[in-house]
Parts: C-alpha cells; sequence; structure tokens
C-alpha cells in the first residue's frame, strides 16, 4: 500500500515537472527570438538613419517591412520622409503590409509626395489598414474638372491624361549563373509580367502601339537582364539577391544607355523553408523591377530619343 501510494506521488511529481518544463520551453525559446528581433529592428534602423547609400537604406527598409513587427513601425514612418523616393516608396508599402491604423497620419501625408509612385503606394498602403482594421475607406475627393470647349458650350468636362512616353519591352532574360533552363525562363517571364504590369499601372506611359500612333510617340526599347540571383545566410537570416541591367534603345535599335538595380529579401532562418525559396526569389526580382521601373521612366524623361 505504502509502495502504491510513494508511486503515485512519483507520477504526480513527474507529471507536474512534465508540464512545467512543457510551459516553460515556449517562454525559454521566445526570449532570444525578442531579443534578436529587437537587435534586428534597431541595426536596420540604424542603417535607415546614418547610411549614404540609396542602396542600402532601400534594403534596410525592405528589411523591416519583411519582419511583420508592429515595432518596426516607428523607422519606417520615419522613411517616409527620407530624401530617396525609392525608400519613401518601398516604406509606405511596408506600412501597408504591416497594417498598423497608427501610421495613416504620416500616410496621409506621404499622398501629397512629390513622388508619383510614393503617392500612389502610400495610398494603397492606406486602404489596406482600412481593410486590416474593419475601417470605412473615406471618400474619394471629386477629380479636378478642367473647363474647355468640347464641341459646343462651355460645360465643366474631365481632362483624360495622354501618354508622353512609348516603352517596349523587347527581351528579357536570366544571365545568373546558377539557374537551369527552366528555372531562366521562369524568372524571364517573372521579369516581363512585372515590367509590362508597372507599364499598364503608369498612366502617362504606354506600351501600346495605337496610343503611340495616335499621340506620335517614338518607340524606347528595353532588354532587361538578370545578372545575379543568388541566396546567402547573413546572420540570422536567409537573404534572396537579384541585381538586374536594364539596356535602352531608340526605335532603330541604336543602343542609348544602361541602367542597373537590385533588390534584396531576407527570411529568419528560423522560419525559413526551401519550399518558398521559388516564391521569395520572385519577390526579389518583383521589387527589383519595381525600383528599376522607376529610375527607367525618370531617365526617358531627361533624356528624349534623338
Amino acid at each position: 500500500m505504502n509502495q502504491s501510494c510513494t508511486m503515485r506521488r512519483a507520477r504526480r511529481r513527474l507529471g507536474w515537472f512534465l508540464g512545467a518544463a512543457a510551459a516553460l520551453a515556449p517562454l525559454a525559446a521566445a526570449a532570444p527570438v525578442r531579443a534578436e528581433d529587437d537587435s534586428r529592428i534597431a541595426s536596420l534602423s540604424q542603417t535607415l538613419s546614418t547610411s549614404s547609400s540609396d542602396k542600402e537604406r532601400i534594403s534596410a527598409v525592405t528589411a523591416l517591412g519583411r519582419l511583420g513587427d508592429k515595432r518596426a513601425l516607428r523607422p519606417l514612418v520615419s522613411a517616409l520622409r527620407d530624401h530617396s523616393a525609392m525608400v519613401r516608396a518601398v516604406a509606405a508599402a511596408a506600412l501597408g503590409k504591416l497594417g498598423h491604423r497608427a501610421a495613416l497620419p504620416a500616410l496621409r501625408t506621404a499622398c501629397d509626395d512629390d513622388d508619383a509612385l510614393v503617392r500612389k503606394r502610400a495610398q494603397q498602403a492606406m486602404s489596406e489598414i482600412y481593410v486590416a482594421n474593419g475601417m470605412d475607406a473615406p471618400a474619394p475627393e471629386p477629380a479636378p474638372l478642367a473647363r474647355g470647349r468640347a464641341g459646343f458650350g462651355s460645360q465643366p468636362r474631365a481632362l483624360s491624361a495622354r501618354p508622353d512616353l512609348y516603352v517596349v519591352v523587347r527581351t528579357t532574360a536570366d544571365d545568373s549563373q546558377r539557374a537551369d533552363t527552366r528555372a531562366r525562363q521562369v524568372n524571364s517571364d517573372i521579369l516581363r509580367s512585372t515590367m509590362l504590369t508597372a507599364l499598364r499601372s503608369e498612366p502617362m506611359v504606354t506600351s501600346a502601339a495605337a496610343d503611340a500612333s495616335r499621340y506620335g510617340l517614338t518607340a524606347r526599347h528595353v532588354d532587361l537582364t538578370i545578372t545575379k540571383l543568388e541566396q546567402h545566410v547573413v546572420g540570422g537570416y536567409v537573404e534572396i539577391e537579384a541585381q538586374l541591367r536594364l539596356a535602352i534603345s531608340d526605335s532603330r535599335g541604336k543602343m542609348e544607355s544602361f541602367l542597373s538595380g537590385g533588390a534584396k529579401v531576407q527570411v529568419p532562418r528560423r522560419s525559413f523553408d526551401a519550399r518558398y525559396l521559388p516564391q521569395v526569389k520572385r519577390e526579389a526580382l518583383e521589387n527589383a523591377v519595381k525600383g528599376l521601373f522607376d529610375k527607367l521612366i525618370a531617365h526617358l524623361r531627361r533624356t528624349p530619343s534623338s
């Protein structure tokens, strides 16, 4: 009888010990993660505030957005005042994904940014935050009207924007060294679809021959190539880096200039799953194309075709 009681007490102690260990295990595991994330956010925030390299600050703000941590709110809001339009645009997009309503005042200010892409990303981010928080978006302000004669009378009428650039995506290719034939084709298709989507989203740019003929626009041809698509381990993160080169030629095929750009996507090593690597590479390529697109449009407006 005494032996039976002793065994029951031993089992109870063992059960209590195992239960306590199970309860404490998540806390023990979570503590270093929080410290690591705090350190990572602090490091990226430092880069944003001190680095003179636009590329480094774009990489930092992209990484902050990838963390999905609300502690990144403050540095992302600060990045909306960065002198680089691309940093501001990426910060606005990241705040939309974060979904924190505290970002709304700063995003409203960004909606009046001098850069068209920043304004667009800020508006999209506000819409995402309204949805994430179950809020009703404010009614849009009516579009400005221009007075003029449209055949008769002088009633106000809205003037539709007409494109001022005609851009043709001629070729896309993957010249990186670590891709097989099938992967190269997939990556090439990502470049083309992302660039065409960016062209369609810009009202002052067209890729349609009919529009070019109607408005007398001269074609500018672009050839987009992946020069690097690599995976690295950086501290506690797996990093995918994409680098692109863009060649610009005139309607006769004469080469005019080259542009280059890139993007990095970082995923915490503890949550990285190789099955999702194609999607992470896609994200890096899409971000690189979007960044290069803005450089392309600015470059084309500064250097009209001869």
